[in-house]
C-alpha cells in the first residue's frame, strides 16, 4: 500500500546459514521484489551478521539474516 501516511514496515527473518539468505534474495528477485541490498556481511551490526535486503510489492523493507560464521 501506498499513499498519504504509509510508511513502511521492516520485516525481519533469521536464516540458519549465509545459503539460505543468498536462496532468499534470488527467489525474491525472481518474484520481482525490487532490490534494496544484495546479500552480504554488515559488520557494522556485527562480525558475522550476512543479510540481505529487498522491497516487497506492498513497499516493505524485507531484510533475510544469518548470524553464524558461513
Amino acid at each position: 500500500m501506498t499513499g498519504t501516511g504509509f510508511r513502511e514496515s521492516h520485516l525481519a527473518f533469521s536464516a540458519p546459514e549465509r545459503a539460505a539468505v543468498r536462496a532468499f534474495f534470488a527467489a525474491a528477485v525472481v518474484a520481482g521484489a525490487e532490490v534494496l541490498y544484495e546479500p552480504r556481511l554488515w559488520p557494522q551490526y556485527h562480525a558475522t551478521y550476512f543479510g540481505a535486503f529487498v522491497r516487497d510489492p506492498d513497499g516493505n523493507n524485507v531484510e533475510v539474516v544469518s548470524h553464524g560464521p558461513e
